[in-house]
């Protein structure tokens, strides 16, 4: 069944699909990584692409829950970022494709929300 939008805010990024599948950064087509379908309630997302751009994605849904923060982290498996729960794919970032990243994630089966956020630090002399 499909889940119906309460919330979708794109900026410079596009989406496969309506909700989720492979997106893109609008500036230079470049494939930034997968979102699961299925498997989250609700994300947060801020990149800044290697060509560049800033863009960012708010997605979540009519029947999203309140989630609960977590201190965990989300495991690796086969280049996607999964619920340390069930082990459930939720995003995959292709970190040669962005320079950085902020995420705010939400998985649907155990309601608990995982931040994540990898941030290149260039020192520069003055």
């Amino acid at each position: 069944m499909a889940r119906v939008l309460k919330n979708k805010e794109l900026v410079n990024t596009r989406l496969a699909t309506n909700y989720g599948g492979w997106m893109y950064c609008d500036k230079c087509n470049e494939n930034i990584g997968y979102l699961c379908y299925s498997t989250y309630d609700s994300l947060e997302l801020k990149y800044k692409c290697n060509c560049g751009s800033q863009g960012s994605a708010l997605l979540d849904f009519e029947d999203s829950k309140i989630g609960k923060n977590s201190k965990d982290e989300l495991v690796i498996l086969k280049n996607r970022l999964c619920c340390p729960k069930d082990k459930e794919p939720l995003i995959t970032i292709l970190d040669k494709k962005v320079e950085s990243y902020e995420m705010e994630i939400t998985c649907k089966s155990c309601e608990s929300i995982y931040k994540k956020s990898e941030i290149e630090i260039v020192f520069r002399k003055e």
